[in-house]
């Protein structure tokens, strides 16, 4: 059964989470919520009109950034450069994005205006970070997720052009890679991320590699390629 929050800043282990992930409902979104529930393997996905819902899922969809795997016909599309990618310039409008197109193994509609200010509040203070891929000026593709330590927490992609949000994924994990982050949280499986090598973890193993990763610093504010 899930666990109701109050306004104290503390959430169950997250090991009592039910079969399908929830573990708790409840509670804000601010910052510090936010930060505590990914640094205990736990984050919030739900639907307007529902109390805020908080997931730890088992198993857990993870890529590990020294084993990312980018398909050949991926692999050429950004040599040619056919997208401009960028970091951390157009998260707002990322986020909005992601929101409002659909997908078919993700329904959107979890992003509501609600986590859109919590998320672009923690941009504002260097957590949250979006990859962006342009194409003659236009934003066509992206992501947006939270980083702390040696961890990337990815939250949602969209593409409105063929491999525009891939491209911008490959790029970001190449990038955090230079920057020891290592282990890409990609929540629950879609076969999108599993072409990357994404695979299905415990979430024993995932809890006790993310413990390793937060002993890292967390490299805040604007990203920019590197």
């Amino acid at each position: 059964m899930a666990y109701r929050l109050d306004a104290r800043l503390a959430f169950p282990p997250p090991e009592r989470a039910d079969e399908d992930g929830l573990l708790a409902f409840g509670g804000d979104l601010r910052p510090e919520r936010l930060l505590l529930a990914y640094s205990q393997g736990i984050f919030p996905w739900y639907a307007e009109g529902l109390p805020i819902l908080w997931h730890s899922p088992d198993p857990r969809f993870v890529v590990l950034a020294s084993e990312l795997h980018v398909p050949r016909s991926l692999e050429k599309t950004l040599q040619r450069g056919t997208f401009e990618i960028r970091l951390d310039t157009s998260f707002e409008e990322v986020i909005d994005a992601c929101g409002k197109l659909p997908r078919p193994e993700q329904d959107g509609t979890w992003i509501t205006e609600e986590m859109k200010r919590a998320y672009t509040e923690l941009h504002r203070l260097g957590y949250a970070h979006s990859a962006e891929a342009f194409r003659e000026g236009r934003l066509v593709g992206g992501l947006y997720g939270v980083s702390l330590g040696g961890a990337f927490f990815g939250e949602s992609m969209f593409a409105l052009e063929t491999d525009a949000s891939k491209a911008a994924f490959v790029v970001l994990v190449r990038e955090v890679k230079r920057h020891d982050i290592e282990l890409i949280d990609c929540q629950v499986y879609t076969h999108h991320l599993a072409r990357f090598g994404a695979s299905l973890w415990s979430r024993r193993r995932y809890l006790d590699a993310l413990r390793t990763a937060l002993q890292k610093p967390t490299r805040r504010g604007a990203w920019r390629l590197s």
